[in-house]
């Protein structure tokens, strides 16, 4: 079971979108998916996280093949392929995947827990401010079932060796040692989380590294 080495300070005062929207589709559309698409500020914070993701995942390949797991937009995706790695861009929003010219990102409207990619595809897989969107919750029953889905497809699509890091925003210790549970249970990944600036909560980033 992936333990936190310690508890955080959550005191998230304001609702996130993923907590008053059902579906992530419900919130991305029209003017809100148009806006984020085009802000020059999440496209920079996106491009630092993924450098950050990048150094965790400390790919031996430099052509990797590597699955963007609810890409949005593309700007994780669009920066891995500028510095050389393969790509596959995922996402559920179709319209997401028509913003921008992406075709050299292969785009699949797909959802990430159900990637519909043979077994042994990726050498890594990356995500990033995607997974609250799927378990946000701890007492909402197809959650569960559909990160242990995730997890599952992940470990499955991925080559031997492989690996999976996962930048999300939890709004609990508990959510996050229910996250680990449920991955440790349904896969025989080995994970741990890591926690950048774990005593600025403005400033903190919280990774998961899975390996195959």
């Amino acid at each position: 079971m992936m333990n936190l080495d310690r508890d955080f300070n959550f005191s998230v005062k304001r609702k996130r979108p993923e907590e008053e929207y059902e579906k992530v589709s419900d919130y991305f559309k029209g003017n809100v998916l148009v806006q984020y698409a085009n802000s020059k500020n999440i496209m920079r914070i996106q491009e630092k996280i993924t450098k950050r993701a990048l150094e965790l995942l400390n790919l031996k390949k430099d052509d990797a093949l590597i699955l963007d797991a609810g890409c949005g937009a593309g700007f994780a995706a669009i920066y891995l392929k500028e510095i050389g790695y393969r790509i596959v861009a995922l996402d559920i929003i179709s319209e997401f995947l028509n913003v921008y010219d992406i075709k050299e990102l292969n785009p699949i409207n797909a959802d990430m827990c159900f990637p519909p990619f043979k077994p042994n595809t990726f050498d890594a897989i990356i995500s990033i401010s995607a997974l609250q969107w799927v378990f946000r919750d701890i007492n909402n029953k197809l959650m569960h079932l559909m990160l242990k889905n995730l997890s599952k497809s992940f470990f499955k699509i991925l080559k031997p060796n492989g690996r999976v890091i996962i930048q999300f925003y939890p709004k609990s210790n508990e959510l996050m040692k229910r996250i680990g549970k449920i991955i440790t249970d349904h896969t025989d990944f080995d994970g741990k989380f890591i926690v950048d600036n774990p005593n600025r909560q403005k400033k903190r980033k919280i990774f998961l590294l899975l390996s195959k």
